[in-house]
């Protein structure tokens, strides 16, 4: 059984593209020539030398020996943080920025809930000379001030999304009807595993730069390739996406996806897709997603921007549904004291969403002689004030 995308845009049961006649046309572009133009050499020559004279790749598989001695276990981390702008999402933008190139697209738009993935494509379009409009809810606006400068110092226009919960659900709403009105110069970079085909299957694709890196690194520091857990935060999952691409067949390596209860699941307040969603169609693919009995999307919850989603992308929800990763649901509490702990164990401070990964341990127990890799996906500076109000610091 493989648990990649088939052919016409399927993980098992879930993605495809279920979108309106007026996004058809663009859909269908990208769907006919990603791959064809990804797998050529100068596309490949270029990506590469951007990842690592630009974003500063590999990032570094280091293993956390304060972490380890607490957990009794061998603990490695995953650097994203250390990419520039702060996160993994860095190395789907300049994918999906080049192939915008080539397609001969002028303008590129985006969504973004945390702002990590908004300043990501804000900084491949100054790269890049190319026009930048990031769509953000305006409650995230308010969180994540330093983001919402840094897009705008990069030189893009932040538009704020007015409607429902005015968060990312919101502003990926705002996004795709810009692209409907704009079909023929502008490209719209989704910065998650989710959105029609063949989304999920490019973004996952330029992020699994992280799961090769990880079979090398490992090789040098273990002997091995495989890890016998990989452990990554999951909201859309694009971090998750790329820690488990290159082992998602491998069933001998173990795959924990970790969520946001936020205030606990059954607290009304929370952004546990697996556990609360039921299938149905969101921004474009079947997945499973938080919803009413008649099938309007509910609210989700999480003191983390970054997995305020009702959904999560159809790669990780058929992982769920087949058992091949265990999803264990994390709340703010638990997620800010592991925060605070890897800031004092290792001198890391990560970013909120990250945190959850890291709260997996005081759940779980491993091995002393498991090897366990988890993505550090994003730095914590665009969290401090969270962190400040949170422990009054």
């Amino acid at each position: 059984m493989s648990y990649n995308v088939d052919d016409k845009g399927y993980y098992g049961e879930f993605g495809g593209a279920y979108i309106p006649e007026m996004l058809y046309p663009n859909i269908d572009e990208l769907r006919q020539n990603y791959l064809k133009i990804t797998s050529e050499p100068s596309f490949q020559e270029e990506f590469h030398q951007l990842l690592k004279d630009y974003v500063g790749r590999p990032s570094p598989l280091y293993f956390a020996k304060r972490l380890s001695e607490k957990y009794n276990t061998k603990i490695y981390l995953k650097r994203e943080d250390l990419n520039h702008t702060g996160a993994h999402k860095v190395n789907n933008t300049i994918g999906q920025i080049l192939l915008a190139k080539r397609l001969g697209k002028t303008r590129i738009i985006a969504e973004t809930g945390a702002g990590q993935h908004g300043v990501a494509t804000a900084t491949v379009c100054a790269l890049m000379g190319i026009e930048c409009v990031v769509y953000m809810g305006e409650i995230d606006i308010a969180r994540q001030a330093p983001n919402v400068a840094r897009m705008k110092m990069l030189g893009a226009k932040v538009v704020p999304a007015l409607s429902g919960s005015r968060t990312l659900k919101d502003a990926t709403n705002e996004a795709m009807r810009d692209w409907i009105n704009n079909p023929l110069d502008t490209h719209y970079i989704v910065g998650s595993v989710v959105g029609p085909h063949p989304f999920p299957d490019m973004v996952a694709r330029f992020q699994s730069v992280v799961s090769e890196e990880i079979k090398q690194q490992l090789l040098e520091k273990e002997g091995t390739e495989n890890p016998h857990y990989l452990i990554a935060c999951v909201g859309g999952g694009s971090n998750a996406a790329g820690t488990y691409y290159h082992y998602l067949d491998n069933e001998d390596v173990k795959i924990i996806a970790v969520e946001a209860a936020g205030k606990g699941v059954d607290s009304g307040e929370s952004a546990a897709t697996s556990i609360l969603g039921k299938e149905g169609i969101i921004h474009g693919s079947k997945t499973l997603l938080m919803q009413t009995k008649d099938g309007q999307i509910t609210e989700p919850y999480s003191i983390s921007a970054g997995l305020d989603y009702p959904g999560v992308g159809p790669m990780h929800a058929n992982l769920y549904k087949t058992g091949r990763a265990e999803f264990i649901a994390i709340t703010d509490d638990e997620a800010m004291t592991a925060g605070l702990e890897l800031s004092q164990l290792e001198g890391i401070i990560p970013a909120i969403e990250t945190s959850h990964a890291f709260a997996i341990f005081e759940h779980k127990t491993f091995k002393p002689d498991d090897i366990v890799v988890v993505n550090l996906s994003g730095r914590g500076d665009k969290d401090l004030q969270n962190y400040i109000d949170y422990f009054k610091l």
